[in-house]
């Protein structure tokens, strides 16, 4: 239900009026005039809003609808029409309604009037109206009454974006456990460890990987410090902060319904106007994501370069093979769920960069780049929780360990003389390891040779296993 083209019928539309004139709107549509000036004025990206800002739109309109019915400010069977409709919309029901583009006119004006008009001819329906016809339930005095685009559509792409961080959180949980996991299976496994991409001394392999799960523990406490601040909406603050025309007990009123209809604790921002003015809160919520965007990139990385070869690289562990990996070479298989991730984080790491950018074009009271802002953070939300569930779920969990590669590098490794130190001295430790080096010969024979320590001290001192647990 796109822009109409020049062969539409008469039949297939309807004809609606609002300030600037007539314009012809599709007749199936529940969508109105509004809707359909924003779908012809901004044929911008094919991308259309997220569900998830579709639902708790559908959330808060039928939550002011409840408060305004339970204070008279809404007839009963008015208000309840409204909530049933707006119900409609939280539960995808109405989808398809929403054509308007993302990137819109300022502050999500289009977008707003878009579920206004749809809640609005749904509830008229329910009513015994028709679409259209909004004299049972108009779009702007019933279904936004005490409500202005500047307060609601803050509040809504905040409460989308919570609502989405806990997918992503129980996702980065998930992977931390199968990091952990990992961590236990492979923790008897000396390996090579390395620095600057050099030999460096013993580490063990489950050391390794459980400390990838940290990192991701780690990210998981920003996410979910900064889920908490999008729990802060200004709901109530009318057009600039105010609160013209919105009595304060409806919104007390409307974040008791959301409490009980989402199961968080949204709360009242202690400035309306500093809630309309700043986005910080969208701000702190992309750069936690960014943060677990550039840990996931590292560790996918290194769970590249561990896995490289098969005959010419590290191998040191072995990823899941899930499809053939070249067009041309006969057998390749690739670490496709890591690269997946990474470009998913590449993804993530630009939409911060954009999102950045609109927090900090707010003026004066109002931030107009709230669309940017929205498309941005829920974009990054969604895509970081399926990647890093495919991630976990085909990649981490099947990772196995080549005991035999690990065990000959943790030996191979010039950096065993490091345990030398306390009794050699940095210097001669040095002239040991070139010496090494350019001969070929294996620390141990060369110490034996040169009798540096008694027999028993050398192997316990260049006992790989030793050295990959601290000595």
């Amino acid at each position: 239900m796109g822009a109409m083209g020049k062969g539409t019928t008469p039949e297939a539309v309807r004809i609606e009026r609002d300030s600037l004139g007539e314009h012809p709107v599709p007749r199936r549509a529940l969508y109105g005039i509004q809707t359909q000036r924003a779908v012809e004025n901004y044929p911008i990206s094919g991308q259309r809003a997220a569900p998830a800002l579709i639902a708790a739109y559908g959330d808060l309109k039928g939550a002011m609808a409840a408060a305004n019915g339970a204070l008279g400010r809404l007839p009963a069977a008015k208000a309840r029409a409204i909530q049933r409709a707006a119900l409609e919309v939280a539960e995808h029901r109405h989808d398809d309604q929403f054509p308007v583009d993302v990137f819109q006119a300022g502050a999500g004006v289009s977008f707003h009037m878009n579920v206004n008009e749809v809640i609005a001819n749904r509830a008229a329906e329910l009513l015994g109206g028709r679409r259209g016809r909004y004299d049972k339930v108009h779009p702007n005095d019933h279904v936004n009454l005490g409500q202005s685009t500047n307060d609601t559509y803050p509040a809504a792409m905040r409460i989308a974006l919570r609502l989405e961080l806990d997918g992503l959180l129980a996702a980065v949980a998930a992977c931390q456990r199968a990091f952990a996991a990992k961590g236990r299976e492979f923790r008897t496994i000396a390996k090579a460890g390395r620095t600057h991409l050099q030999d460096a001394v013993p580490i063990r392999l489950g050391r390794e990987l459980a400390a990838y799960g940290a990192a991701l523990e780690a990210c998981g406490r920003g996410l979910r410090q900064a889920a908490d601040e999008l729990l802060e909406l200004g709901l109530g603050g009318s057009a600039a902060g105010t609160g013209l025309n919105v009595p304060p007990r409806a919104t007390a009123l409307a974040l008791r319904h959301l409490r009980q209809r989402t199961g968080h604790r949204w709360r009242p921002a202690p400035d309306l106007v500093a809630a309309m003015q700043s986005q910080r809160a969208l701000a702190v919520a992309s750069a936690a994501m960014r943060n677990l965007a550039l840990e996931l990139v590292r560790i996918t990385n290194d769970l590249r370069l561990l896995a490289s070869g098969p005959m010419t690289g590290l191998r040191e562990i072995e990823l899941p093979a899930l499809q053939p990996g070249s067009s041309i070479m006969p057998g390749k298989v690739n670490p496709v769920m890591a690269e997946m991730l990474a470009m998913v984080a590449f993804q993530v790491v630009g939409n911060d960069t954009a999102t950045a950018l609109a927090v900090q074009a707010g003026q004066l009271e109002l931030n107009v780049m709230m669309p940017a802002m929205a498309y941005a953070t829920l974009q990054s939300a969604g895509i970081l929780t399926r990647a890093i569930e495919a991630f976990t779920d085909k990649c981490v969990r099947g990772i196995r360990a080549d005991r035999a590669r690990c065990a000959a590098y943790a030996q191979a490794t010039l950096a065993l003389a490091t345990g030398l130190n306390p009794y050699l001295g940095y210097a001669r430790t040095a002239k040991l390891v070139q010496e090494s080096l350019r001969t070929g010969c294996g620390l141990l024979d060369l110490a034996r040779q040169q009798k540096l320590l008694p027999e028993a001290d050398l192997r316990r001192i260049l006992d790989p296993a030793r050295a990959a647990d601290g000595g």
